[in-house]
């Protein structure tokens, strides 16, 4: 089954009861047992409720994997996989990621015993210098956020598997229209589901995606005991964002390239951060393992002007200033004030995020719309 089928079908069938084609919001906390332990399958909403289970049938789907999990957030999701460790061990992660996750590793789980070491990743040979008998996960981000680098996923299972270490990927910005991470060797795919899966920005959600039913099973034990998951409505929601996945992420980065390219060409922009212009880094490796390039670009002012960058996303109409991305709709974002807020600024500042940085999330709107929105806010 291609894709943009599985997009509708995969992992789905129409419910039993009624054959409703839609799986159904069971909203609903227990159910009901003809003997103690005789159920049909479920028994509490927070071990499993059918709509999710839909859902994680679905997102196993469009991701080649064979299990899936549901979180209430994306870093719910994250706060799983990193709780199959123990104190002692060491993580070795993306340098330039989404500012929750470093607010998690650094500030949650470093107090617990784990050391979790920040590399550039655009060079994949530069992790094995980081990895010792105590490594035990290696954390991928890519494209990364907000400063669009590109990590080699297949280079970087290699290591993973040399090592005898899991390999984790953040598939959020790229989704698995654009990029699969487990067919690239990586053993845990991680997607906050608010963003581009989602869709709608209606819901706020995360999913893991895995092959190997033992570390499945690992992760449900964590998340049934933690008691992360996420309610049936936003279940729904997030099966019909899925739905609609491949037509909206044509959109998206049919305008992120028209986006990218108009900044790129404006006298007052600096550096226009996108995976695919020919002088991005890695833009090769971007080719290889993603279908497109998106809908995320960033970019600075002439200078690095951090008044003009806030005049700028304070000017914008059609681009909506807030949190979050992957949505319908045109998002713009100060990162180091808003998502990498939690970062130093020492931190900050070594991958890239300057005072002047700017987001976007290019939505599917009119593209002449977006560039001429642009185009009155920049000035």
């Amino acid at each position: 089954m291609k894709f943009n089928t599985k997009t509708i079908h995969g992992g789905q069938k129409p419910d039993p009861a009624y054959g409703a084609v839609m799986p159904p919001i069971y909203q609903t906390s227990t159910y009901a047992q003809s003997t103690p332990g005789g159920h049909k399958g479920f028994e509490y909403s927070r071990s499993g409720n059918p709509t999710r289970s839909a859902l994680e049938n679905a997102l196993a789907s469009i991701e080649n994997g064979n299990h899936g999990l549901a979180f209430g957030s994306g870093l719910a999701a994250i706060d799983a996989v990193i709780k199959l460790l123990e104190p002692g061990d060491e993580v070795v992660s993306t340098n330039d990621l989404y500012g929750g996750s470093y607010r998690l590793f650094n500030s949650i789980f470093k107090k617990f015993g784990i050391t979790f070491h920040f590399v550039g990743m655009e060079n994949a040979e530069a992790i094995e210098d980081y990895i010792n008998e105590n490594t035990k996960l290696i954390w991928v981000e890519t494209p990364t956020n907000p400063m669009m680098n590109v990590i080699d996923i297949k280079a970087t299972a290699a290591i993973a598997k040399k090592h005898k270490v899991l390999l984790a990927v953040d598939n959020t910005f790229a989704t698995p229209y654009l990029q699969q991470p487990l067919d690239l060797g990586a053993d845990i795919v991680m997607h906050s589901v608010t963003k581009y899966i989602g869709g709608h920005s209606d819901l706020v959600m995360g999913a893991l995606v895995v092959n190997d039913k033992e570390l499945a099973d690992r992760l449900y034990f964590i998340q049934n005991a933690s008691g992360a998951v996420c309610g049936p409505q936003d279940s729904f929601l997030a099966l019909r964002g899925i739905k609609t996945l491949h037509v909206r992420m044509q959109r998206h980065c049919e305008n992120g390239r028209a986006v990218a390219e108009y900044l790129a060409s404006h006298p007052d922009i600096q550096d226009v951060y996108w995976p695919g212009f020919e002088s991005h880094p890695n833009h090769a490796v971007a080719k290889s393992q993603m279908k497109d390039f998106g809908g995320m670009v960033s970019f600075t002012t002439k200078g690095n002007d951090y008044d003009k960058a806030i005049s700028i996303v304070e000017r914008l109409k059609v681009f909506t200033l807030a949190e979050s991305l992957g949505g319908v709709e045109s998002l713009a974002g100060h990162p180091a004030s808003m998502t990498h807020a939690s970062i130093p600024k020492e931190e900050r500042e070594k991958t890239g995020v300057v005072d002047s940085l700017i987001r976007l999330s290019v939505g599917i709107e009119d593209q002449e719309d977006l560039i001429n929105d642009l185009k009155q806010a920049i000035g």
